[in-house]
């Protein structure tokens, strides 16, 4: 049900519009012609509540610096 995959994608976004603004994108870059875009909404809720959630260490190191080639590997 839609609303399980919403309350779990609440759990990394929990900015409720942010949330909405994630998917409404997700659903854009994974809908195919011929799909219900019921189901390749569904999709991308599974999807961003299997993500791992962003913490504030990890954005404020990216700002700084770039990645260099190992730790793009490593993530």
């Amino acid at each position: 049900m839609r609303t399980e995959l919403t309350f779990r994608a609440l759990t990394i976004q929990p900015n409720r519009y942010q949330l909405v603004q994630l998917a409404a994108k997700a659903t854009r870059a994974l809908h195919r012609p011929n799909t219900r875009v019921q189901d390749t909404m569904n999709d991308a809720l599974e999807r961003l509540s299997a993500a791992m959630p962003v913490q504030p260490e990890m954005v404020l190191e990216s700002s700084l610096e770039p990645m260099s080639a190992e730790q793009l590997r490593a993530a």
